[in-house]
């Protein structure tokens, strides 16, 4: 009686199992065999910067890593200071990154200390309404002891969600026109949307200055900085998306 009953359960487990095999083996074949279109979509839009961002890097050395700091914090309160009275509030004055390192060179086979550097790197914000004040970043900057890195158009955080909205949303009705015009041509309809495999948003700042003097800025280099931005007035940019989108097709 014990035995008939363990083969009866055996044979029960067994075609359950048969069962969910087959109801899933089913349902990939017909997932397999559904018909799907696959379409990208691609928007490209205008857009003017709403910012210029100017970069400087503060460097310093010192015998030890604490007077490597302190002198560079000299050079950065001198031109925070010297950045705020020209009207420019302190949250538009940005830390990028500060490091301290022990500076070290390859002599005689070995490496020898040199002391400590210290790097600060710092950012400035402006409206594009306000570039007539590059000028006196500038120079409020260099003055301090800062070296200038380079200076750029761009889009404020603000703007790069609203144009990235706008693009991502272009490129998803361009994918479904696409799409669709797939599916007439086959004698068939769009459906449900399957899936979206990849999205893409694409923005580049515009450089209009880069420094050329290196660690040891050059008076040449100020002075090029300064006609660069003279009267420059921030032009259209192009800011693009790309979607990938599948649909059933009925």
């Amino acid at each position: 009686m014990e035995k008939s009953v363990k083969i009866t359960g055996i044979i029960a487990v067994t075609i359950i199992v048969l069962a969910l095999i087959g109801y899933f083996g089913i349902n990939g074949l017909i997932n397999m065999n559904a018909k799907t279109v696959d379409a990208q979509g691609y928007s490209s839009i205008k857009v003017t910067p709403d910012l210029v961002n100017v970069y400087f890097t503060i460097e310093t050395k010192g015998k030890t890593a604490v007077e490597a700091k302190n002198n560079n914090s000299v050079i950065v309160d001198d031109m925070i200071t010297a950045l705020m009275k020209l009207g420019i509030a302190r949250e538009d004055i940005k830390t990028q990154g500060v490091q301290i390192y022990e500076d070290q060179v390859w002599e005689n086979g070995q490496y020898v200390s040199k002391g400590y550097k210290a790097s600060h790197q710092i950012n400035i914000l402006l409206n594009t309404s306000e570039a007539g004040l590059i000028s006196d970043v500038i120079d409020a900057g260099v003055n301090a002891g800062a070296m200038l890195n380079y200076i750029n158009f761009e889009l404020s955080t603000q703007k790069q969600n609203e144009y990235k909205a706008q693009a991502l949303k272009e490129a998803g009705a361009d994918a479904r026109i696409k799409a669709q015009a797939i599916a007439e041509g086959l004698g068939m309809k769009v459906g449900s949307l399957v899936s979206v495999s990849t999205s893409n948003f694409y923005y580049q700042p515009w450089n209009i200055y880069s420094a050329r003097g290196g660690v040891e800025m050059m008076a040449t280099d100020v002075a090029d900085a300064k006609v660069a931005t003279t009267n420059i007035v921030p032009g259209t940019q192009e800011v693009t998306a790309n979607i990938n989108v599948v649909y059933k097709l009925r």
